[in-house]
């Protein structure tokens, strides 16, 4: 009963990636390309998001605004999360072979246990997750209606480029990251 709380709080304090972002009229998504859930904006209909920040799995610090000049991509999870624990591997797959190309990846754990998220990562994952149990970086983000799982791809210039509304997979996640990722790179 408890985890469906959980489950139930963060649909409600997440609910309805993308209905409004960065002072627009929240209609953002609109001016897109909608596609099977996947959201992609062309670089002068990007919004810009506010650089996140907080604190890892771990206990450190984490500040986005230190990846300034790179793609930084944004899943958001939760161990309890079958679909999450599902496109793990592919996430983890798409960061080794982007990595070298500018690209950073974030994970971001919501209404989860600690010791339950480590544990689901360790193994899993080897880039970075915030934890964020009461689901606020999405707010940060000043984003609404992120779901579990989605993932925000961020361009070199701060702005939401793609995001996806539902769990991913290599063959479809490494090509937009990729797309990004070589934008003004020629």
């Amino acid at each position: 009963m408890r985890r469906l709380a959980a489950v139930l709080a963060t649909a409600a304090v997440t609910a309805g990636v993308l209905a409004g972002c960065g002072g627009d009229d929240g209609n953002w998504a609109k001016k897109c390309t909608t596609t099977d859930g996947v959201v992609e904006c062309a670089p002068d209909k990007r919004p810009a998001v506010e650089p996140i920040t907080g604190e890892l799995l771990d206990g450190t610090a984490y500040d986005m605004a230190q990846q300034k000049g790179k793609v930084v991509v944004v899943n958001f999870w939760g161990s309890w999360c079958a679909p999450c624990r599902a496109e793990a591997d592919d996430l983890e797959n798409t960061y080794q072979a982007t990595k070298d190309k500018g690209v950073s990846f974030i994970g971001v754990n919501s209404r989860d246990d600690r010791d339950a998220a480590r544990e689901f990562e360790r193994g899993r994952v080897t880039y970075p997750s915030l934890y964020d149990f009461p689901g606020q970086v999405g707010i940060q983000f000043d984003v609404t209606n992120v779901s579990m799982p989605a993932t925000l791809i961020i361009d070199r210039q701060g702005r939401i480029a793609v995001a996806l509304r539902q769990a991913t997979t290599e063959a479809q996640l490494k090509p937009l990251v990729e797309k990004v990722a070589a934008e003004g790179q020629g």
